[in-house]
């Protein structure tokens, strides 16, 4: 999904459809971790992986030291969600999404097809075909290719993880209706990077987004973080996934239903 001049959006080679990663027959893999599976509406609807807590609003600093709330030891090497779900990647610019869900999202060992929408692979693709204009003024072409992309992977029935800046409220009420509708449930992974990291990693990968669109995203990031700490999900989402650097870097599997 996409906020404004920060994250762009997914689609294939041509711009107008989403990469389809199919099931992968063979041995399963090595473990790397704890497998977790998140349930669909049963338990609870926040599940905290981060390492650490963050420092208490009284100032006690000793609160970092101390591990999250619920959270695994070690931190889970594989999420598993219900077979045809919806996981949306969110966090801000910067802070690991689209190499998480590289690493991550393969289709091995789910129940089915999984669609891989990612707002990088289409930025770049996009660049290199209009690489003489600035992003701006092809931005609404890259913008109308990924809605299509992500509404025919939705229509598909497979299951989907897309990625999201976070910053577009609307665009999750919708998917939570749509999936509502066609009996599937919505999930959302949440980075929870500071936005110190998540501007090295800009720049690490040589694109910043503007002072004013990564305020926006920070804000819109803290919120949903926020609710999340407070035990609430964005309305429609089945489940929050919390995850910071360390947690997120241990996972290096997101199936859905089977085994692996």
């Amino acid at each position: 999904m996409h906020g404004h001049g920060g994250c762009a959006t997914p689609g294939t080679a041509d711009g107008t459809a989403d990469r389809l990663v199919p099931r992968q027959p063979g041995a399963p893999r090595t473990a790397r971790g704890p497998v977790l599976a998140v349930p669909d509406s049963a338990g609870p609807p926040v599940l905290d992986l981060r390492t650490r807590r963050p420092a208490a609003a009284d100032g006690d600093v000793a609160a970092a030291d101390r591990p999250a709330a619920g959270h695994t030891v070690p931190p889970p090497g594989e999420l598993r969600f219900p077979e045809h779900a919806v996981v949306i990647v969110s966090g801000l610019p910067g802070s690991g999404k689209s190499t998480l869900i590289k690493r991550a999202v393969d289709g091995a060992g789910s129940a089915g097809p999984v669609h891989r929408l990612d707002s990088q692979d289409a930025r770049e693709r996009w660049a290199r075909k209009l690489s003489r204009l600035p992003y701006g003024l092809y931005r609404p072409l890259v913008r109308t290719a990924h809605y299509t992309a992500l509404w025919r992977a939705l229509r598909s029935g497979g299951s989907v993880v897309v990625h999201d800046c976070g910053s577009l409220s609307w665009v999750r009420r919708r998917l939570a209706r749509l999936t509502r509708r066609s009996g599937r449930s919505l999930h959302l992974l949440l980075l929870d990077v500071p936005a110190q990291d998540a501007l090295a990693g800009q720049a690490a990968r040589g694109r910043r987004v503007s002072r004013y669109a990564f305020g926006r995203h920070v804000r819109s990031v803290s919120r949903l973080i926020s609710g999340a700490e407070r035990g609430s999900p964005p309305r429609g989402c089945a489940s929050v996934v919390l995850l910071d650097r360390r947690s997120a870097d241990a996972l290096h599997a997101i199936g859905f239903g089977g085994t692996r």
